[in-house]
């Protein structure tokens, strides 16, 4: 959509006093001055925008479910997707310094998309991550949402999958019709679940189907929208897929530095005695996602606040390193 159209609208909900409409529009007419590279300019519409009106909060997307309409399961009624909006940064993304590089240099592409357009090229707009869980596959979507300033759409492929034939693949359209209205970031979560190899001779031939709509879907996309699927199982995805996308990023567990800055970051919230060795535990460690290091470091404080102190201390670190090594054994048993 050109700058003068976005204009036009803007006016008209002015006239309106649809402020929410108003302020939607505003911001897709600050988007489109960063993906042109008008930083300057964007950074003072937006401070004008929004200097009487607070600050947007993780829960604050009205505006973007109120004025477009979500699209629905005809069978079951529930939603298709959810718009959700965060307030993360880089420091908050602690992964190795290759995949920030490259995740850098899509957020580049993205707000370049007119100068890479004089040239007759397109940013990368289909990205592929892999890894196994907790591995911050789809933090870095939200944190990617956040640094571009652009809402994220979470699919909810529990939703898409129906239980009539021939519903899966039109809740797939109706994704991707309403992802083409806009500029979104949009996270395929678990894509797996539809992308299974077509050759899986246990898959009827609805599912085939479904992969073979998706694959078209992916292959026909238009939008300005960056498109992110997340898989756990890569090894189950059907090779077809691999090839429909710009750039595929592999989450592996963190380093034994990384996991040191994970800790630092996840026991920042509370003061610690000096005899915690943040060092040893990042080592004790290893094997750990970030999602279950988020997990040790939140049962180590509550145990410390539980048990009436104002302060971290090693005993509260080894409960809670022991619950998790328990937790791992009565996993691997199964």
């Amino acid at each position: 959509m050109t700058a003068n159209e976005i204009i036009k609208r803007l006016f008209i909900a002015f006239s309106k006093q649809d402020s929410e409409e108003f302020y939607r529009i505003a911001d897709e007419f600050i988007n489109l001055e960063k993906r042109k590279k008008h930083n300057i300019a964007a950074k003072e519409l937006k401070e004008a925008l929004y200097s009487s009106k607070p600050s947007r909060s993780n829960n604050d997307s009205n505006r973007y479910r109120a004025n477009i309409p979500i699209p629905r399961d005809n069978d079951s009624g529930f939603p298709l997707l959810e718009i959700k909006e965060y307030e993360h940064d880089w420091d908050e993304l602690i992964v190795s310094e290759e995949i920030k590089y490259v995740l850098y240099h899509i957020c580049n592409e993205f707000r370049s998309i007119d100068i890479l357009s004089t040239y007759n090229l397109t940013p990368i707009k289909k990205v592929l991550f892999s890894g196994q869980p907790g591995t911050g596959k789809t933090f870095t979507a939200q944190v990617l949402s956040s640094v571009l300033q652009i809402p994220l759409i979470y699919i909810r492929f529990d939703a898409i999958i129906s239980s009539y034939l021939g519903e899966t693949a039109t809740n797939l359209r109706k994704v991707f019709d309403f992802i083409a209205n806009g500029v979104w970031i949009v996270l395929f979560d678990e894509v797996d679940i539809i992308g299974k190899n077509r050759d899986d001779h246990y898959e009827n031939g609805e599912i085939k189907r479904v992969v073979n709509n998706f694959l078209q879907m992916l292959d026909t996309f238009e939008g300005e929208s960056l498109l992110i699927c997340a898989t756990n199982h890569p090894h189950i995805l059907d090779p077809a897929i691999w090839r429909r996308f710009d750039e595929i990023i592999n989450f592996d567990l963190p380093s034994e530095l990384e996991r040191l800055s994970l800790l630092k970051l996840y026991l920042k919230p509370m003061k610690k005695t000096g005899l915690i060795n943040l060092e040893k535990l990042s080592h004790e460690t290893s094997g750990f996602t970030p999602s279950d290091l988020k997990l040790m470091c939140k049962e180590a404080m509550k145990h410390a606040i539980v048990s009436e102190k104002d302060q971290l201390s090693t005993p509260d670190i080894e409960f809670a390193l022991n619950r998790m090594h328990k937790r791992f054994s009565i996993r691997d048993e199964k």
